[in-house]
């Protein structure tokens, strides 16, 4: 199963339309392509999708969100285990 999974944009490189940015999933933190929401920030909530995030989301959906696929046991299925590099 691929679900979309709501993370914090924590930092961006690179200038648009090839931004990436590294986005924190609880204590997770990910590269993800951010050419579908140019207007994303440091900061905000972005919906993931298989490395893309793929639209904004405010911080209190993203939080319910989160905790529901918690509840579930499915960020770790979608999330991969932890490394220890962060990425």
């Amino acid at each position: 199963m691929c679900l979309a999974i709501p993370g914090k944009i924590i930092e961006i490189q690179g200038e648009v339309p090839l931004r990436a940015a590294r986005v924190q999933f609880g204590g997770i933190v990910r590269q993800v392509s951010l050419d579908f929401v140019p207007e994303a920030g440091v900061g905000d909530y972005v919906m993931v999708h298989v490395g893309f995030a793929i639209s904004l989301v405010d911080a209190v959906e993203a939080e319910r969100t989160y905790k529901l696929l918690q509840e579930m046991d499915l960020l770790e299925q979608e999330l991969g285990p932890v490394s220890t590099d962060g990425l």
